[in-house]
């Protein structure tokens, strides 16, 4: 595996839809732990980047680098960025502060196919459920016969005349690989116009004419979005710990 990669958690403390949603309380740890724990278990290097003194705190508590960032960012891609702009690493992952399901097999491949020339991965799973398949929530990708991706969406896509099973739509997983330079190039782009109306950020490197490899995972993660979310990951997580443990 290619060591010369950074994971890179963007971690925020403002949320519309979940109050000081770093700190919540998962099983006695704030849910940042839980995801710092995560990626250590895949990496070694790991760095929070974030605006707040608290989130910067619960990183230096679980032995990993805090950099202070810009509140003003519009994006955790910028956000990690600034955190990383003068470090001297080739790749950088950016995993999101909401999500502490993340698995080796979310980031790893992405690293491969950077080393083998690309600018940026990211992985997606087939959908197991029908009603997930159709929430605007959940962000769906098609890809080219390479594995590149066509379009982002959420809308369902691709659209047939009859529903098709859930395991023929790929469900996105808001986990991103970039070569360095890729990332720097990216924070330089201007939003386009299908980012805009989708909300999706990663449609301004398709709209831009570059390559997102598509990486597809047999499991799924849960980003915590909303109160439902953190109790279904602290129902996961509770399930996980104890299996673990026997």
């Amino acid at each position: 595996m290619v060591e010369d990669f950074l994971i890179v958690i963007p971690a925020r403390l403002g949320s519309s839809r979940l109050r000081h949603k770093p700190l919540q309380d998962v099983h006695g740890k704030p849910l940042l732990a839980w995801v710092i724990e995560a990626c250590l278990r895949i990496h070694s290097k790991v760095l929070v980047a974030t605006d707040s003194s608290k989130v910067a705190r619960i990183a230096q508590e679980w032995g990993v680098p805090a950099v202070m960032t810009a509140s003003s960012v519009p994006s955790g891609t910028d956000r990690v960025w600034q955190a990383v702009k003068d470090l001297n690493y080739e790749f950088i992952v950016n995993v999101q502060g909401d999500e502490p399901l993340v698995k080796e097999e979310h980031v790893v491949p992405l690293i491969e196919r950077l080393s083998g020339g690309d600018e940026y991965a990211t992985p997606a799973v087939a959908f197991s459920e029908a009603e997930e398949v159709k929430k605007p929530s959940t962000v769906k990708v098609v890809r080219d016969c390479e594995g590149y991706a066509l379009y982002f969406s959420r809308s369902v896509i691709p659209y047939a005349g009859e529903p098709l099973e859930p395991r023929h739509y790929l469900k996105h997983i808001g986990i991103y690989a970039y070569r360095k330079k890729a990332l720097e190039r990216f924070v330089s782009l201007k939003p386009g116009r299908l980012e805009r109306l989708e909300g999706l950020e990663q449609l301004r490197i398709l709209e831009n004419g570059f390559k997102i490899y598509v990486e597809l995972v047999r499991t799924d993660t849960v980003s915590v979005d909303t109160p439902e979310d953190l109790e279904r990951v602290r129902k996961l997580l509770g399930e996980e710990t104890r299996w673990r443990q026997n």
